[in-house]
């Protein structure tokens, strides 16, 4: 039996129309259900949608919802965009006040809906975002994924393919991992390119496979400070991020990649969303792999999850 596949996605800003376009771009939705509270703008973004659809590879329907977050009750995902980028220009902890009260003001009412299917959260910040919708839904915390540092590994990747004289990126596996933000941390450790260690292949190969690591790995947490400081916002490789994770849920492909879920006890950390990598299917997080980290990695990973902590300690919702 045919079944369509269909995408909800909260806020229509630089980032949501982006990954509006990313689906369409890439044949992954049969429907796309859009809201924003800027009437103007979202009617702007569903007509070049529209207009663009004769050159995507499928024919999409493309829906309207103004603020009626109950019409998303039938999405398979729910994308959540919603924010302002000015308020993180430079400090993703910026948008903590505005995207909490955003978010406060659907994610129950979603919930209220009959909404069975799974969030992607993108907003900022995205750990701190995930726990709240997790605490105002009660939602089953598997169906529940933030981008996380899905966007950060990649750029961690981009940055060690450059330092190793351009190895293909695709070919590297090391994950940022924490918070998204500033207190994330590289995990060097269980790094890999073409499944030998970084540490064995700088052994062996130390004019190719030698680097700086503190430097590489700051170049991958501020990368994003390189597009906001040229254009205020990041746009593509984020709606990317979140349109590689839509397509391991649509696909139920098992996919690992560096996303925000709930800590339940991996490296005793409980009760917050941070990122580590994790198995990617059509029912959510199926699985959060525990990578063999360094004593310096483990306690970086802890101070990025008190930082988590100290953020929601702010909000006055709890």
């Amino acid at each position: 039996m045919l079944t369509t596949r269909s995408v909800g996605i909260i806020g229509m800003g630089h980032v949501g129309a982006h990954v509006a376009s990313a689906l369409l771009s890439q044949g992954l939705a049969d429907e796309l259900r859009l809201c924003d509270i800027d009437e103007k703008k979202l009617a702007a973004e569903v007509q070049d949608l529209h207009d663009a659809l004769l050159f995507h590879p499928y024919n999409t329907k493309i829906v309207n919802c103004g603020d009626a977050y109950e019409e998303l009750s039938g999405c398979d995902i729910i994308v959540n965009a919603a924010g302002n980028v000015a308020a993180s220009s430079t400090d993703r902890d910026g948008e903590l006040f505005c995207t909490t009260d955003i978010c406060r003001t659907f994610a129950e009412r979603v919930a209220g809906s009959g909404f069975a299917g799974i969030w992607v959260n993108i907003s900022n910040p995205c750990d701190v975002i995930a726990t709240e919708i997790w605490h105002l839904t009660g939602y089953d915390p598997n169906r529940i994924i933030g981008t996380g540092t899905a966007l950060d590994s990649a750029r961690l990747r981009a940055q060690i393919s450059l330092a190793c004289g351009d190895v293909d990126p695709k070919s590297i596996d090391a994950h940022m991992i924490g918070e998204h933000g500033f207190s994330q941390i590289a995990a060097w450790s269980p790094a890999t390119i073409g499944g030998v260690s970084l540490s064995r292949l700088a052994r062996d190969y130390p004019e190719r496979f030698a680097f700086d690591h503190d430097e590489v790995e700051e170049l991958a947490r501020r990368g994003g400070y390189v597009a906001m400081a040229g254009k205020r916002c990041t746009e593509y490789a984020i709606a990317a991020a979140a349109a590689r994770i839509v397509a391991a849920i649509l696909h139920d492909e098992h996919a690992v990649m560096a996303a925000s879920t709930l800590m339940r006890g991996q490296y005793g950390e409980e009760g917050i969303f941070a990122s580590l990598p994790c198995v990617i299917g059509k029912n959510g997080v199926e699985q959060v792999f525990e990578l063999d980290l360094s004593e310096d990695e483990l306690a970086g990973f802890h101070g990025s999850c008190a930082h988590i902590r100290e953020n929601i300690a702010r909000l006055t919702w709890w």
